[in-house]
Parts: C-alpha cells; structure tokens; sequence
C-alpha cells in the first residue's frame, strides 16, 4: 500500500523530506514505485511537486532535497498503484480551490469504485485522472462545498462533522486512511492498512512535539525527515503511515479515528463511535 506524511505547525518550518528513506522505512521497496508527490502552503498557496515514477530515481526530488522549504502545513504520498493508470493525473497529493482556500488530499487504500460512485456524488467537482482517491477528494469537496458559500474558512466543528461523515461513508468500501488540508487545518483519519500479517489497524500514527525555543531542541531528524524550526517556540503535529522515529511517544490511530490538527496543536478528536 501507499505511504503517507503531513506536518502542520505553529510556526514556519524548513522541511527536508527524503521521500525514497520514506519508503524504505515503511517497507516500501520493491513495487512502491509508481510514484510520488509532496504539497506544501506558502503564502497561502499550495507548491505541488509530484512525478509518476520512483522518488529514489528523481532528480526533482533531489533538488527538494537540497533546497528545503518553509511551510506550516505539509502533505506528502508515496504511491503503489492499485487504480488508474501511472500517470501524471494519478499521482497524488491532489489539489483543489474551494472557496478561495487551496485544498490538499492523499489517500492511502483501495475502494471500491463503483459502491463509491453510487455513495458519493462527486456534482460539479470531477477527477481529471482515473484513480478512487481523486474521486472520493472530489466527493468531500462536493459535501464540503455549502460551507465554503460565501468564501472563507467555516467554523471548525462544522467542518469536522462533515469530514467525519465522509470517513464514515468510506469505511465500508475499503482501507480508508486519508490526509486533508484547506488551508486553515489538516484533518488526518485513521483506518486499516496492510501489514506483515495481514490488513488491520492501524492505518496511521500521529506524533506532538513542543520545544521551547533552543536552537538544538527545535531540530527533528528521522529516517527521510528534518525540520528545522530555527530559535523560535514550536510545536509540530506529525502524522505517518509508519513511525519515523524510535524512543519518541508516536502514538496509532484507532480504526475510525479522525484528528485536526491546526495551530501545531491536536485541536478537536472525533470518536469514531459517535453517532453522526
């Protein structure tokens, strides 16, 4: 299956991502070859760089690598294709303008595309590639669109039920796990992925981290990740398929759940139990 990231912080970070260590900490090698992608908010914009083919063969990639970027919100996928062709079109993250926001969304799973269709209707939001993730993106956003009239961010809460009704909808179809941004907050949901064993829980893990304002304290280096958040006080939410990292509180998402993270901070858990 594919392999997800997303940073959200409290304040502008430098971002250096080695998408290819990524893969391979995830167990990834072998056939996560069909491409990658990476989108991060400046200036309340989106840069989207993604390519249809192997991250550890990118020189693109590479240039990210030696040039990194500051942003407060990142999302990032590495794709095994398991729909659609591998194309451009197919490769993720995806990206949208919605009332006068920028949205981002990656997908980690395989629906099935035709409950999907008949579930969600996509109405005048529609996929340029072929893929069920890109589907079900256009399909939040068509569920999504009545808050966004006029433009400008919703309330929050408002926000969140919907995303979770979505999710909930999802769920049946097949693994679930998901990323999405609309540039105020980043809503990471939890379900099922493949392990070694089998496909089960959990689908995602989440990682908050405070620092005081130190230089040395404000540096997080994994496997394929450093940030570098400079001599300012931080706090940095990260969200990954597989834990980056050993001896740090990473903590797995239970089936269902769904996390906003907006500030740095985890601002409002949704338990998958309650009724919507």
């Amino acid at each position: 299956m594919c392999e997800l990231f997303a940073m959200q912080s409290r304040a502008p970070a430098t971002v250096r991502l080695s998408l290819a260590e990524f893969a391979r900490h995830g167990g990834l090698d072998g056939p996560h070859k069909d491409g990658w992608g990476v989108g991060w908010y400046e200036d309340g914009d989106v840069r989207l760089v993604k390519e249809p083919h192997a991250a550890s063969d990118s020189a693109c990639l590479q240039f990210l690598q030696q040039n990194p970027f500051r942003s407060t919100a990142v999302i990032s996928h590495i794709r095994h294709a398991t729909q659609g062709r591998r194309t451009l079109a197919n490769t993720q993250p995806f990206v949208r303008e919605m009332g006068a926001h920028v949205h981002l969304f990656a997908h980690n799973g395989d629906l099935d595309g035709v409950r999907l269709r008949a579930a969600l209707p996509s109405g005048m939001h529609h996929p340029v590639g072929e893929t069920d993730s890109e589907y079900a993106f256009c399909a939040l956003l068509e569920m999504l669109r009545p808050l966004w009239l006029p433009p400008g961010p919703p309330p929050l809460a408002e926000r969140l039920a919907l995303v979770a009704r979505f999710a909930a909808v999802l769920r049946p179809l097949g693994p679930a796990n998901f990323l999405y941004a609309d540039g105020d907050a980043v809503f990471a949901h939890g379900h099922r992925r493949t392990h070694a064993d089998g496909m089960h829980p959990p689908g995602l893990h989440v990682l908050c981290r405070r620092c005081a304002g130190e230089p040395e304290s404000e540096k997080f280096t994994s496997m394929g990740l450093q940030i570098d958040s400079g001599a300012v006080p931080q706090e940095v939410v990260l969200f990954a398929s597989v834990p980056l990292t050993r001896g740090e509180p990473w903590r797995a998402l239970s089936e269902g759940e769904l996390l906003v993270a907006r500030g740095g901070r985890i601002e409002a858990p949704r338990d998958p139990q309650r009724r919507l």
